[in-house]
């Protein structure tokens, strides 16, 4: 279907905003990204339910150290636990970017949700953001009791960049035996970084994310392209998805990652591991996140975090 027409609306204003130069450093993107979340982030996504806490902690990784936002829902614990993977390339974007739709699935979920400012490429290239990534995981657990979790509830989840971060967790979870994990949610993932999925193709460009922009982005992320084709880099070419926990997994129809997800979501069900897959018809990579704007994107979200709480329930 053509876009909805709300998406249309702010595909274009959008388009009008953006004038930044195509060769604009990524430190001026990151700039550029965390000035509009600054600026226009309120516009499109409500700031949340407050939760009872918000602190951020300094987590240990290797050759330095990462901050965790960790928001904790009202209530008795323990809570069950969400990790959340920021999207952006691998090379933009910040916690703070998110803190909306954290607080709102703290919320909703009743969980506690982590936050997890990885490092970005080029400065630390893959695998550094999913090293990263996993070092806060078992950071979390083993300090579950001081941050009321209830370790034996946890789910990985993350948008785009961060969605291929959550997969990714979830392969390093099994492959070193590391912390069990009930329920992965990813949003507009991208599993397959050899760019073979049709949509890569099919899909045009103007519906805020371009092919000029996923080059640059695998281009500062991977030193080597031939690291496209390892698991941990894209999740969807690792030969054996057996083992791994159920998943939610959305696409939206004009987004150039649409069949990274569908792809994605086939070969988890081949290998036995429950799917809910959705596609958002009419929707571009990032519209589903404009809740203030856009009522499809407000009841996904609603549908998201209710499959969330209920995986808990069944955990």
């Amino acid at each position: 279907m053509p876009l909805e027409p709300r998406v249309r609306r702010i595909v274009q204003l959008l388009n009008l905003l953006d004038r930044g130069s195509s060769d604009a450093s990524m430190a001026q993107r990151r700039r550029a990204s965390a000035a509009f979340a600054t600026r226009l982030g309120f516009l499109v996504m409500p700031k949340g339910p407050a939760p009872a806490s918000t602190v951020d902690r300094s987590v240990p990784v290797a050759g330095g150290q990462i901050l965790v936002r960790v928001h904790r829902p009202h209530g008795p614990g323990p809570f069950p636990l969400h990790v959340f993977l920021h999207g952006g390339g691998w090379c933009v974007g910040t916690i703070a970017e998110r803190d909306p739709r954290c607080r709102a699935i703290s919320a909703g979920a009743g969980c506690v949700v982590a936050s997890v400012d990885y490092r970005l490429a080029p400065e630390n290239a893959y695998p550094t953001p999913g090293e990263d990534s996993y070092a806060a995981l078992l950071w979390l657990v083993a300090h579950a009791a001081e941050l009321d979790i209830d370790a034996a509830r946890i789910s990985v989840g993350g948008e785009s960049a961060g969605g291929n971060l959550a997969a990714v967790l979830t392969l390093m979870a099994r492959d070193r035996s590391g912390p069990a994990i009930c329920h992965q949610w990813l949003d507009v993932p991208a599993t397959d970084l050899t760019l073979a999925q049709p949509s890569v193709r099919s899909v045009p460009d103007g519906n805020l994310l371009d092919r000029s922009s996923i080059d640059r982005y695998l281009a500062a992320y991977l030193t080597d392209p031939a690291q496209a084709t390892e698991p941990y880099a894209s999740p969807l070419l690792d030969p054996d998805l057996r083992g791994l926990p159920p998943a939610w997994i959305m696409s939206a129809e004009h987004d150039k990652l649409r069949d990274d997800g569908r792809a994605y979501a086939d070969a988890l069900a081949a290998a036995g591991v429950p799917v809910a897959y959705r596609r958002l018809d009419g929707h571009v990579h990032p519209s589903f996140a404009f809740t203030r704007l856009l009522p499809s994107a407000k009841a996904y979200e609603a549908d998201a975090i209710a499959a969330l709480r209920a995986a808990y329930e069944r955990a």
